[in-house]
């Protein structure tokens, strides 16, 4: 069981271990005024939260998040915010296949030259197997239940990073919330 509650925090370590970063991107509905928002708070129940509990991720999103959108202008409001927060994090086994030509030295390297070569020599696979980790932050009107911004962050898993998951989960947030063109009304 706890082996589920960290898929979501791998899924995320990796996004900030790529050499070149994640692949960020974001969008939003463009009839939303977001002028006329000042608060935010989080969802009762994050999709990174599936075993009924708060997970160690959540727990470090929420930070991050805090800081994201209070540096923004927002000021947290737990009991009524006009904007929730919800986070969803997940890991995929990913396998790349690449066709690369072998060198021609021919059968056993002693007739290289002589014949053509047998069908089904002249080329190899090389397979890649790598874990591919996805990070969404939604921002959702709470008066309307209506998704108006997110964030997607993806990225390959490098299991060496995991030692230091918030650091890394701060990181990728703050990535994502690099690409949030909005303040808070004051």
């Amino acid at each position: 069981m706890k082996t589920l509650s960290l898929l979501p925090a791998m899924a995320v370590v990796a996004l900030a271990a790529c050499a070149t970063g994640p692949d960020i991107r974001t969008d939003y509905n463009r009839s939303t005024d977001f002028g006329a928002y000042r608060s935010f708070g989080f969802v009762q129940n994050p999709g990174t939260d599936r075993q009924g509990y708060e997970s160690l991720t959540t727990q470090y999103l929420k930070t991050a998040v805090q800081r994201e959108m209070s540096a923004r202008g927002y000021r947290y409001s737990p009991q009524s915010p006009d904007l929730l927060v919800n986070f969803n994090a997940r890991l995929q086994e990913k396998v790349q296949v690449s066709p690369t030509p072998a060198p021609m030295m021919g059968y056993y390297g002693y007739r290289g030259g002589l014949y053509a070569p047998w069908p089904g020599y002249g080329f190899y696979n090389d397979v890649y197997t790598y874990t591919e980790g996805t990070l969404n932050i939604d921002l959702v009107d709470r008066k309307a239940m209506k998704l108006v911004w997110e964030g997607v962050a993806v990225g390959s898993v490098d299991e060496r990073d995991q030692a230091n998951v918030q650091q890394h989960l701060d990181k990728v947030v703050a990535q994502i919330f690099a690409r949030y063109p909005f303040r808070a009304s004051q």
